[in-house]
């Protein structure tokens, strides 16, 4: 006790010079290697601890970040989707075609599962007036007609359906023709068209809306893609390109009409 007693007086007196600073100076330049091996050993054993420590708020807070994350993309995604909707609606409200006839906007909730019907399901029916028969389009053209119905749901059978045909005019050649469903992503076929009319590929087709037609005249059907007339045929074989992606439909409008 009066060693250190001695040796606090001292070094209070002494205030930062003489003999005593210059042993501890010297002390702490010896015990410096000392201190920074203890400092490297321990340091990842602290931090190491301090993780687990900290590790449930690290979790909690990463996943906050990954839903905050996830969120955003929804948001994006969606706003996305409400644009095209949007976009969508907007082509049914300006058809160039059958303006006149009384329509009713629809949406697509499911698609024929089978590969023998090419068929969508819409949801509008009976209470909005829907009756079978009735044509479907689109900003782009025909879609088909409606062949089932009930008073929420409609069934419309596509063009390209195989038991699906329609009266189509070539705008060309002013020839009239049957265009008839080949299956899902095949072109129509046209019938009936003489191998002396002069017909060029993209010309266009459009229904013929002729006495007793279920379609109105003039509705876009499709465009030419390829013709060709065999030896011997009396009729050109001629595929038809359909004007609207059938496969891709999202809104369609139903004509409140009846041939």
């Amino acid at each position: 006790m009066l060693t250190s007693i001695t040796v606090i007086t001292l070094d209070f007196r002494d205030q930062g010079g003489g003999a005593l600073e210059a042993v501890r100076d010297g002390a702490r330049d010896a015990l410096a290697p000392l201190q920074s091996f203890a400092s490297n050993v321990f340091s990842p054993v602290g931090d190491f601890f301090g993780g687990l420590t900290r590790y449930g708020s690290l979790k909690d807070e990463n996943a906050k970040l990954r839903a905050e994350l996830e969120q955003a993309r929804g948001d994006s995604l969606s706003s996305q989707g409400a644009e095209r909707e949007r976009q969508a609606l907007l082509e049914l409200m300006r058809l160039d075609f059958a303006s006149t006839i009384p329509a009713v906007a629809a949406r697509v909730v499911s698609i024929s599962p089978s590969n023998f019907q090419n068929t969508v399901v819409v949801d509008r029916g009976s209470d909005q007036r829907l009756a079978v028969g009735m044509p479907v389009v689109t900003g782009a053209g025909l879609v088909g007609r409606v062949q089932q119905v009930s008073r929420t749901r409609a069934t419309i059978q596509l063009l390209t359906d195989r038991g699906s045909s329609v009266g189509v005019r070539l705008t060309g050649s002013n020839q009239i023709g049957v265009a008839s469903g080949a299956g899902n992503k095949e072109p129509l076929q046209v019938d009936f068209v003489a191998t002396d009319t002069e017909v060029k590929a993209g010309e266009v087709a459009v229904t013929s809306g002729l006495q007793g037609s279920p379609f109105p005249p003039e509705i876009p059907v499709g465009t030419v893609k390829e013709l060709s007339k065999p030896p011997g045929a009396i009729q050109q074989e001629i595929s038809v390109d359909p004007s609207v992606d059938l496969t891709r439909l999202e809104f369609v409008k139903v004509l409140l009409w009846t041939g």
